[in-house]
């Protein structure tokens, strides 16, 4: 009896534990939200904020290896969740597996639930750049979540940009980089040709009003059409999705006329933060070990400009991954895909070494 009612106890135990076990687990690969709010956040051209609310998702346990994930223009942190990035990664035995690792997925300022123009202030909001993004990622990184080192900082397009710049400004803060859809050099050519005619197309809508409309302008979304029709999808990819004249007509009136949640300011601020974007002339301070990871057929960052090739001889442990253009890449959008490149992250993560928080 004694014996039966012990190896009861035992068992309920057990069972507790699993349980518990595979609780927290679960919990592990569940996003978390949260807010920190910057007080007279100070920005590069000397504008300030009383208060700078910056907007960040956490996977995992904060003990675990931490990991800063930085999404592209007009996105946000969330965003890198979506099956084709985070459904790739985050999950139980991939690469970035939230039980073993401590996932940051910062709002850039001006984006998501950060602080941005449509929040009140419009165009009388702060004009920040870059520089202004990543050092509130790094505040919030430091500061509020007291991570002193981190694992790996990896950014797709705008966040590939800022992967640059974290690597050329905190060489110490990090083991490995991954900038990806980006180059280290500045805004030029058609990417920031482009950048400008949505800008201006917004810009001279008589319904924007100086950042005063009352109602989305209508060229906001035309213009955003417009602009990631001719700097996204690849020309492969596009003909693969639009093969016929009826087809390509079909997804562009999909493209104009499907719900457009944006707002002008905001995305003014997004896209017109990059005009001084330029790290080449501090390549040489990156200390991290370097994956770069681009797509041959990215209209936005095209392969034959040969910036890369010239740039990364002078960037000490670098390696480059570009994958090859196809009907099943998306042009700009192809590092989007994780599935393109997990394996060679999952690599590069194995053999570098930890420098330690």
């Amino acid at each position: 009896m004694i014996l039966t009612s012990w190896l009861g106890k035992a068992l309920a135990a057990l069972a507790a534990f699993t349980l518990a076990t595979a609780t927290f687990a679960a919990d592990l690969h569940t996003p978390v939200e949260g807010d920190w709010v910057v007080r007279d956040f100070a920005f590069h051209n000397g504008e300030k904020l009383p208060e700078l609310r910056l907007h960040y998702t956490t996977l995992g346990d904060p003990r675990g290896e931490p990991v800063l994930i930085l999404h592209g223009t007009t996105g946000s942190g969330t965003g890198m969740l979506g099956a084709a990035f985070g459904g790739e990664l985050f999950g139980p035995g991939q690469p970035l597996d939230a039980s073993r690792y401590y996932i940051i997925l910062p709002d850039a300022i001006g984006t998501g639930k950060s602080s941005k123009p449509s929040d009140g202030l419009r165009a009388k909001f702060p004009q920040y750049n870059y520089d202004d993004m990543v050092l509130a990622q790094y505040r919030l990184v430091t500061e509020h979540l007291g991570v002193r080192h981190l694992r790996l900082v990896l950014g797709n397009s705008m966040g590939g940009m800022q992967t640059w710049m974290w690597a050329e400004n905190y060489p110490d803060a990090m083991d490995i980089a991954v900038p990806m859809a980006s180059l280290p050099s500045e805004m030029s050519g058609r990417n920031w040709m482009l950048r400008r005619m949505l800008t201006e197309s917004i810009r001279n809508d008589p319904q924007w009003l100086g950042g005063n409309y009352t109602q989305q302008p209508r060229s906001l979304q035309f213009a955003s059409v417009f602009y990631a029709t001719a700097t996204i999808g690849g020309n492969q990819g596009l003909m693969k999705i639009a093969p016929t004249r009826e087809k390509a007509d079909a997804l562009l009136q999909q493209r104009l006329n499907s719900p457009f949640a944006g707002d002008a300011n905001d995305h003014l601020y997004q896209w017109e933060s990059s005009r001084d974007y330029n790290p080449a002339p501090g390549l040489e301070r990156i200390r991290a070990s370097l994956l770069v990871i681009n797509s041959s057929d990215d209209e936005r960052n095209p392969p034959e400009l040969g910036v890369l090739e010239r740039e990364i001889k002078r960037v000490k442990n670098a390696r480059v991954l570009v994958i090859p253009g196809s009907p099943d890449t998306f042009g700009h959008g192809t590092t989007g895909n994780a599935r393109f490149w997990k394996k060679e992250l999952a690599e590069v993560l194995q053999v570098t070494p930890t420098a330690g928080r």
